[in-house]
């Protein structure tokens, strides 16, 4: 029997799923630069599908890698949902004058240790800090969390957007959500909690990738045969 004395708690399901990989940005830091994504292993997009919620509401950013995305999700056969909205404050991080640096260069000259492109109070010239991004993504997600309590919202977004919600995940400490990998394809479950007074957050899985564990699960019902050496192992 329900307690009409307890205040009614309402659950909305975050779904944050990376980009697929950029394949011809020339080892150079992106950022906001409008670039295309390889959506060619439907392998990948079949084992993301299988995992994500039919009913929900869809989001992506402002940037067309994240639609690709979604595109190739929906090419599963995963049901496509009447609308999409496209939401600025979930673009990457504008690295402004970084972006076009060769980026294994870039990265060896800052500090050992670091997670990101830099410090996250620390704006790149002419672009944004990582708590610039932080906190549009954060006022972003609180907006959501508004117009869609209790429901599963599919978020296709980037690996910065999805580190500052990991952060907010964890009691607004943006600091702690650089030190996570999110790869690309990646999906990450954050569940917001709600009631009177109170909300909270619980985290159910951070950068998990479906594909590999459906490539173990075909590994283990293959049926075994006779070992093959390679010639190099016989040398």
């Amino acid at each position: 029997m329900s307690n009409p004395a307890k205040p009614a708690v309402v659950v909305t399901r975050w779904w944050w799923v990376r980009h697929a990989p950029v394949r011809s940005d020339g080892g150079n830091i992106y950022g906001q630069t409008d670039i295309a994504c390889d959506t060619g292993d439907r392998e990948v997009f079949e084992a993301v599908a299988k995992i994500l919620p039919r009913q929900a509401v869809w989001y992506a950013s402002s940037l067309m890698r994240t639609h690709q995305t979604a595109e190739a999700i929906w090419a599963t056969g995963f049901p496509r949902p009447a609308t999409m909205a496209r939401e600025a404050a979930f673009a990457e991080q504008n690295l402004g004058q970084w972006q076009g640096m060769n980026r294994a260069a870039f990265l060896a000259s800052r500090p050992v240790g670091s997670h990101w492109f830099a410090a996250i109070d620390e704006a790149a010239p002419g672009g944004e800090s990582f708590m610039d991004l932080y906190n549009r993504t954060c006022d972003a997600i609180g907006r959501i969390n508004l117009e869609h309590a209790g429901k599963d919202v599919i978020a296709v977004g980037h690996g910065g957007t999805i580190k500052a919600a990991v952060g907010l995940a964890l009691g607004g400490q943006p600091e702690k959500g650089l030190a996570f990998d999110i790869d690309n394809c990646s999906v990450t479950r954050l569940d917001h909690f709600a009631s009177a007074g109170t909300k909270v957050w619980r985290l159910p899985m951070v950068n998990q990738q479906p594909w590999i564990a459906d490539a173990s699960h075909a590994a283990m019902h293959q049926p075994a045969g006779p070992e093959v050496i390679p010639e190099t192992k016989l040398a």
